[in-house]
């Protein structure tokens, strides 16, 4: 669990990363200390006006959870192929969210998972699929519509999970910045 004031300084170390890359500055000083030392998988997502604009992530990952956010929100202003990179112009109105996963486990059957809780990977030889738990609701997803979505994302058929692809399930602790007084804030922490 990622305490509040571990929170701030991983957003506050996300934007500034964000901001540097954009802007084509050095890259800032790794951040350092409790939580920001330990080594964990982890995503960061950009919106504009509440619009995805991006979303990057990191999996079996050994490096400090520090540098796979700064590392992460740098790559995510410019290296998501689904966007064009962020503009100048646009970086007033990026907010930034961060997902950090737990270790996954295999499941054998969709009724495992909790809607809302797990985020799925589904996986057959190279090809994987990952969607991070916050999708499901946010999309109104059934477990059918979200396990089809990961092996689509997986480029696997949307039923590869009924013929011999593996799934397996995590959890998230997701936070992310709100603009409130000119402060950056945690905005949820699940």
């Amino acid at each position: 669990m990622i305490e509040a004031e571990d929170q701030r300084r991983l957003l506050a170390l996300a934007r500034r990363a964000l901001e540097a890359r954009v802007r084509r500055h050095p890259p800032p000083e790794p951040a350092r200390g409790g939580a920001l030392d330990t080594p964990s998988n982890a995503f960061v997502t950009i919106h504009n006006q509440g619009e995805l604009r991006g979303c990057l992530g990191r999996l079996d990952t050994e490096a400090p959870l520090g540098d796979t956010i700064a590392q992460l929100a740098a790559s995510v202003s410019d290296s998501d192929p689904r966007f064009f990179p962020v503009s100048l112009r646009e970086l007033a109105r990026i907010d930034i969210e961060i997902s950090v996963l737990t270790p996954e486990r295999e499941i054998q059957s969709i009724e495992e998972i909790e809607l809302g809780r797990h985020g799925v990977i589904v996986e057959r030889g190279v090809s994987k699929g990952l969607l991070l738990p916050q999708v499901a609701t946010e999309q109104r997803w059934d477990r059918h519509a979200f396990v089809s979505h990961a092996c689509l994302k997986a480029w696997l058929p949307h039923d590869a999970w009924r013929h011999g692809a593996r799934l397996f399930v995590f959890e998230a602790q997701v936070f992310g910045e709100i603009a409130f007084a000119g402060k950056t804030t945690p905005a949820a922490s699940s």
